[in-house]
This record gives structure tokens, C-alpha cells and sequence, in this order.
């Protein structure tokens, strides 16, 4: 495996478990917390994250753009979850991937669900449910965590 593709992997490996500490335990209502202000409620912010992992699956496969329907909370953890399973797929597949298509992926699309990550720990910070401090250098954090247990 080519070391873009590695890294790239590990990249959502480190997405899935900020975004996971970021809503694990978080209180019930927390999807709908309003900060104001015109910032995404967590909920709006996990789809648009779901939506951008679409659409780098999308650019990787060349497919044309396809709109994400609303879902409920509880479906909209799962949607994320498995379209993130379903990108690191793609990538194991792309032997071919090139740096500079890596690259665009990494300042475009997931950087900016990294990003949208840090806002989802912010926003419990906000709601009064802090998520605990970690050093996420020494973090458990691999792209084994990334595919489904059977």
C-alpha cells in the first residue's frame, strides 16, 4: 500500500475517533443544541461531514453529485459511520492514487470534516458536557477501528 493511501486512511482513522469522543456520552437533546449565531447544530454539522465524505468518495469514483436526504439523529451517527467504512474502501482500492490527488483531499474535503470535528467537541464544551482533555499523539487511534466487527 502505496503511503498516500496510508495516510489518508490514518486521516479517518483520526476523523472517526474525534468524531466519536465528540458524541459519545453526549446528553440526550445535544444533536439539537442551538449555539446561535448562524452555527450548524450538531446534528446539521455530522450530515454536512457525512456529506463531505460522500462527496470524496464521489471525486475518487468520478460519480455525479447526489444530494444527502435528512435522516434522525440516531440514523444520521449510523450514515456517518458506514460512509466513512465505505471511503477507506475506496482508498484500499485506488493503488493508484496519485500525491497531488491526495493532497486536494486532504486541504479540501477532509480537512474540513476535521475541522467540523472540533466544532462538534466546542459545541458540548457549549451545551455544559464537556468532553474530557487528551493527548491525541498517544491516542489508540487506527484504521483497523475504521471497518465494521463482524
Amino acid at each position: 500500500m502505496k503511503d498516500t493511501q496510508q495516510l489518508l486512511r490514518h486521516q479517518l482513522a483520526s476523523l472517526a475517533y474525534r468524531t466519536n469522543k465528540a458524541l459519545h456520552g453526549a446528553p440526550a437533546g445535544f444533536e439539537a443544541f442551538e449555539l446561535g449565531y448562524g452555527v450548524r447544530t450538531p446534528h446539521a454539522l455530522l450530515r454536512h461531514m457525512t456529506g463531505l465524505l460522500s462527496y470524496t468518495i464521489r471525486l475518487l469514483e468520478e460519480q455525479p453529485d447526489s444530494p444527502l436526504d435528512d435522516q434522525p439523529w440516531a440514523q444520521e451517527c449510523q450514515r456517518f459511520t458506514s460512509v466513512l467504512a465505505t471511503l477507506d474502501q475506496v482508498l484500499q482500492q485506488r493503488t493508484n492514487l496519485a500525491l497531488g490527488e491526495a493532497q486536494l483531499l486532504l486541504q479540501g474535503p477532509l480537512s474540513d470534516a476535521m475541522a467540523h470535528a472540533g466544532q462538534l467537541a466546542l459545541l458540548r464544551r457549549a451545551a455544559g458536557a464537556p468532553i474530557s482533555p487528551e493527548n491525541f499523539t498517544r491516542a489508540d487511534i487506527h484504521v483497523r477501528h475504521l471497518q465494521p466487527e463482524d
